[in-house]
């Protein structure tokens, strides 16, 4: 199956989802409550294992914006986390995901978090490998820029960045940061981290 086949068997978005990315990317829509989004993204989630659609790291390409996370908490009854409490950051923060290509595998790349708190920006990079049977993507921060209005500050490998990103593609998933994503649209991604968390980003203009 080729990966327009699979965007035309994607199932529709679901409507209260389609309204959070309205008000992500316009401003001017009303925002939908933070629980029933939270309750949509695990009936998305839900639908994505049940059809067992699978995606490819070429729909990921590109640059998202986060605009919707959940936190999570401990639960001594249920042996693990569950989730917390969603919400919409702030206009006035600016996280975003971008992925890039690898020119010698097309499920491998690199991903760059980059965090713009106005004259400050983080942006932490590193290496990425897509598992496209669970729609898992492997990645490890193994670098990072900080800037200050402009001026660089620092650019560099962080906690052993260098001899991580030599070996990451040897490492076995469990040793790795991932996400597992069950939602992949032209204007969103949405998907649950190693933590348990879940995560809603619009595509970046």
């Amino acid at each position: 199956m080729t990966s327009s086949d699979q965007l035309q068997t994607t199932p529709s978005i679901n409507p209260v989802l389609d309204q959070a990315i309205e008000f992500l990317t316009t401003k001017s829509a009303t925002p939908p409550a933070p629980e029933a989004v939270v309750e949509a993204l695990l009936a998305s989630e839900k639908m994505a294992r049940q059809t067992k659609i699978r995606h490819t790291y070429s729909q990921l390409l590109g640059t998202w914006r986060l605009g919707f996370v959940t936190g999570t908490k401990r639960s001594r009854r249920r042996a693990g986390v569950i989730l917390g409490a969603g919400r919409f950051l702030p206009n006035w923060v600016k996280i975003q995901l971008s992925y890039s290509p690898s020119e010698s595998d097309p499920e491998q790349g690199t991903v760059e978090n980059s965090v713009d708190l106005g004259v400050v920006q983080l942006v932490l990079s590193g290496p990425t490998q897509f598992w496209q049977k669970t729609n898992i993507l492997a990645f490890d921060f193994t670098r990072m820029k900080i800037s200050f209005s402009g001026l660089k500050l620092y650019s560099g490998y962080i906690r052993g960045g260098q001899k991580r990103e030599a070996c990451f593609y040897e490492q076995s998933l469990k040793e790795q940061a991932f996400f597992t994503y069950f939602l992949v649209k032209n204007r969103c991604i949405a998907a649950r981290g190693r933590g348990g968390g879940l995560a809603l980003w619009t595509k970046a203009s």
